[in-house]
């Protein structure tokens, strides 16, 4: 595991007791090993979050890079004038 540093941390009664329960039950060795592998989770959201987050950003930019917007009202009729007169189009 390489260089171990001691820390003190104050939990909730309710946290403290669901720790003690967690190596109670045999999922964990110890109280260490819980927090470690709930702060390993934490690690894992936390660079989650941070991808998800620039994933956002680069939609963004490329949407507004991509030019204005057009009325959604606006595409839709265009739509379904087109296809009317492919329906229209084929059956002729």
């Amino acid at each position: 595991m390489g260089k171990i540093e001691k820390v003190s941390v104050a939990l909730t009664p309710e946290l403290a007791s669901m720790v003690r329960e967690a190596v109670d039950r045999g999922s964990y060795a110890s109280t260490s090993e819980v927090i470690r592998d709930a702060l390993r989770v934490w690690k894992q959201r936390a660079e989650h979050h941070d991808e998800t987050i620039a994933e956002i950003r680069q939609l963004w930019q490329e949407g507004l890079e991509s030019g204005p917007a057009t009325d959604g009202k606006v595409v839709m009729a265009r739509l379904k004038r087109r296809y009317a007169n492919a329906r229209s189009s084929k059956h002729a």
